[in-house]
C-alpha cells in the first residue's frame, strides 16, 4: 500500500525518484514530456493522492506541506515561460523570471526581511510582455528592463537594489522601509546611488515616507564613503590632506568644496555621492563645470565613487598617488584660498 507522503514512482517518470527540488516541483508540460497523461495527473492530485496542485499548471510530487524552496521554485515555474527539454534547460530553467521583493531580500540575507516561510506571497519579476496573472503564492511584478539575475542557492534572484525597490513598492510601513534601505547600504549589499536609481525608476520618490528614508540613506552612504576615503589615505601611505574644505579665489568667487585637498601638489579628491533624481542632468552640469574650472586653474581633480572605494581601494590609492607624484611635472597651479567646509 502506498503511503500518502511517499511519491509515486512509475517507470515512465524517472524524475520523481530524484531528490532535487526541480524534480519535485514540475509543470504539466514537463509531466507530459515524461509520458504522464493528464488523467494520471488528475488521479494523483485527488484528495488523499500522492501529488498536489501548487499553482495553475504546477505540481508538487508529494502530499506534504511545501518547503520554502519548493514554493520558490513553484512560483518561478509558474511565472517563467513553459520549460521543455532543451539544451538550455539546465542553465535557464525559468526563462527570464527571477525572485524579487521581500523573498529576494531574505535570500540575500537581509535580517530586516521576514523569513521565507512567513511570506504569504512570493514576488516574481517577469518581462512586461508576459501574459499571465498572479495566482496563489506567486505575485507577478512586471518590468520593462530586467536586471541580470544573481543565483542564490540555485534560485535566480534580482540584485539587491531592484529587490529593495520592488519590496518598497508593496510596503506602507515606514519603519520597515527605513530598515531595509539602511541594511542595503550598511550591509554592503549595494551603493546608495544604485538603490536610489531603482527607487526613482519605480517612481517611488514621490512618497513622503520613502523620501525621508532616502535622505537618511544618502547621509549614511556619504559617511561610509568618507570613512573609506580616510582608510584609503591611511592604508595607502599617502600624505595627510586637508579634509572637507572649500576653495576660493583670493578676494574672488567660491570655486566649490572638495573632500580632500593637497595644497602643495594642488590635487583634490571629490567623492561622487550624487543620487539619480529628476534634476540629475542639472546637478551633473554643475559638477562638471566646477571640475573644469578647478582644472583650468591647474588643480588636478580625482573623481572617486563609493563603489570604487569599496571594491578596489588599492587601485584608487594608486590613482591618487600617481596624481600627487605627477604634480612635480606640471606648471604651478593658481593660488587659491582654502577654508574649512
Amino acid at each position: 500500500m502506498t503511503q500518502r507522503n511517499t511519491p509515486l514512482s512509475p517507470s515512465p517518470l524517472p524524475l520523481v525518484r530524484l531528490a532535487d527540488v526541480r524534480r519535485r516541483v514540475v509543470s504539466g508540460a514537463q509531466l507530459r514530456t515524461q509520458g504522464v497523461a493528464p488523467a494520471r495527473v488528475a488521479e494523483q492530485c485527488r484528495p488523499g493522492g500522492a501529488w498536489q496542485l501548487l499553482l495553475p499548471g504546477v505540481y508538487l510530487l508529494h502530499s506534504g506541506p511545501p518547503t520554502s524552496e519548493e514554493r520558490l521554485h513553484a512560483a518561478l515555474l509558474y511565472a517563467g515561460r513553459p520549460v521543455l527539454p532543451a539544451p538550455r534547460q539546465e542553465s535557464a530553467p525559468y526563462g527570464e523570471a527571477m525572485i524579487t521583493g521581500l523573498a529576494a531580500l531574505a535570500l540575500h540575507g537581509f535580517s530586516a526581511a521576514p523569513p521565507l516561510m512567513a511570506l504569504e506571497l512570493i514576488d516574481v519579476l517577469v518581462p512586461r510582455t508576459r501574459r499571465l496573472r498572479s495566482a496563489g503564492c506567486a505575485r507577478l511584478v512586471r518590468g520593462h528592463a530586467l536586471p541580470r539575475a544573481q543565483e542564490i542557492t540555485g534560485v535566480p534572484v534580482a540584485p539587491a537594489p531592484r529587490a529593495v525597490a520592488d519590496a518598497v513598492a508593496q510596503l506602507d510601513d515606514p519603519q520597515l522601509i527605513g530598515r531595509l534601505l539602511t541594511e542595503a547600504v550598511r550591509g554592503d549589499h549595494c551603493e546608495p546611488a544604485a538603490l536610489v536609481r531603482e527607487l526613482n525608476d519605480a517612481r517611488l520618490l514621490d512618497r513622503p515616507h520613502v523620501v525621508s528614508a532616502v535622505d537618511d540613506l544618502l547621509a549614511e552612504g556619504r559617511a561610509l564613503a568618507e570613512g573609506r576615503l580616510y582608510d584609503l589615505v591611511r592604508d595607502g601611505g599617502l600624505p595627510d590632506p586637508l579634509w572637507n574644505v572649500d576653495l576660493r579665489m583670493p578676494g574672488g568667487p567660491h570655486l566649490g568644496g572638495v573632500d580632500a585637498y593637497w595644497p602643495e601638489q594642488a590635487v583634490a579628491v571629490e567623492l561622487d555621492t550624487r543620487a539619480p533624481r529628476q534634476d540629475e542632468d542639472a546637478e551633473w552640469t554643475q559638477y562638471a563645470r566646477k571640475r573644469e574650472h578647478l582644472e583650468r586653474l591647474g588643480i588636478t581633480v580625482v573623481h572617486l565613487t563609493p563603489r570604487k572605494l569599496r571594491e578596489a581601494p588599492e587601485q584608487q590609492a594608486t590613482v591618487v598617488r600617481t596624481a600627487l607624484m605627477a604634480a612635480a611635472d606640471r606648471e604651478p597651479a593658481a593660488y587659491v584660498v582654502v577654508l574649512p567646509r
